[in-house]
């Protein structure tokens, strides 16, 4: 019997190994509340020995390089539902935060008031989506988080930042704030990737922390996935929706279409207030993957991404049902930089620079 005890203990560990990670409760897609899937329910972490070498297993999971910092206390806000993990004790070499040593699932004497949450060395701050924003760094070994300053700054630099985040290739490289000032340390100055670099740390700079630079030269990026466009229509501010997803754009269901759903599309894309939400391919048929269905938006999330829906991917719909907005149209300069397709970022680049 105790061979068969041994690989049922193995059988154990190894589907264990795959329970996934996500960060919550941020507005960067590197760093906000730890969060793991298990039993079919997310739940969160407890703070109890939680330091960055379980910081850095789950920052390296997710995909957003080493770890800056281990915030306890529900520093992200406080979950709910269960609580997975407790006493974590990671090493910090683990590829999963569930190879690390704990307590056992569910085993925990915490309120989510203890929920645990990480800091990547690489985020993205106040962009209109988890994948566009000012790119702020840690300064490691210091651990202390800070901005990257904009000279000799291009798409070669924002493409390896893009990848790092995992989502996808570089749109544009904005300068000057252009997703507002950060605060604290400059670490990274005339920063020169190639673009196949992993790390932005890798790339070629100056140095950590020597510049010459105040946070109004703060570096952005605006990567592609994620993104949300409009299609089928003469304006800038009606369409088809569409979402950018594992390298191609597709749309959205209609199902549950409502102008709260609207209402988050309109602001992502920088057009003001929704004023109504056309079903049935209203601005025609498109084309490929529908990657959103039954999408429930509260009307307040700062991305469609962000709203409760089916999981990418997964519908029961066909093209006729493609879901549109239409929208107050308001213009503001935020788009420039913040359009998706790089076809639609250049030509509204051009436009608002003629107008």
């Amino acid at each position: 019997l105790k061979p068969m005890f041994q690989l049922r203990d193995m059988q154990v560990l190894f589907t264990c190994s795959y329970i996934s990670a996500k960060l919550s409760g941020s507005n960067s897609r590197c760093s906000g509340r730890v969060e793991v899937f298990h039993s079919g329910q997310w739940g969160t972490v407890c703070d109890d020995s939680w330091d960055t070498k379980d910081a850095e297993v789950v920052c390296r999971q997710v995909g957003c390089g080493r770890a800056v910092s281990a915030p306890q206390s529900a520093h992200f806000g406080q979950g709910n539902g269960q609580i997975w993990l407790d006493n974590v004790n990671c090493l910090g070499n683990e590829t999963y935060l569930i190879g690390c040593a704990h307590n056992g699932l569910r085993k925990h004497d915490c309120g989510h008031s203890e929920d645990a949450g990480v800091v990547c060395e690489v985020r993205l701050v106040d962009g209109s989506s988890p994948c566009s924003g000012r790119v702020e760094s840690g300064g490691l070994p210091q651990r202390s988080v800070g901005t990257v300053c904009d000279d000799s700054w291009d798409t070669n630099d924002a493409q390896v930042v893009c990848r790092q985040v995992g989502c996808g290739h570089a749109v544009s490289a904005p300068q000057s704030a252009h997703f507002g000032q950060g605060s604290g340390q400059i670490w990274l100055d005339d920063v020169q990737c190639s673009g196949s670099e992993t790390y932005l740390i890798g790339c070629a700079h100056n140095g950590l922390g020597k510049h010459n630079c105040l946070h109004a030269k703060d570096a952005g990026v605006v990567c592609e996935e994620n993104s949300v466009r409009l299609s089928g229509s003469n304006s800038r501010c009606s369409g088809r929706v569409e979402v950018f997803h594992s390298g191609q754009w597709g749309t959205v269901c209609d199902d549950s279409w409502d102008t709260k759903d609207a209402e988050v599309v309109c602001r992502q894309v920088g057009c003001g207030r929704a004023v109504s939400a056309p079903q049935s391919a209203h601005f025609g048929q498109g084309s490929g993957q529908i990657w959103l269905d039954n999408v429930n938006c509260s009307g307040s999330e700062t991305y469609l991404i962000g709203c409760a829906h089916n999981g990418l991917g997964t519908h029961n719909c066909g093209h006729a049902e493609d879901a549109g907005v239409v929208c107050e149209g308001k213009n503001t300069s935020d788009f420039i930089f913040r359009a998706t397709p790089a076809i639609h970022f250049i030509y509204d680049y051009v436009h608002f620079k003629n107008v």
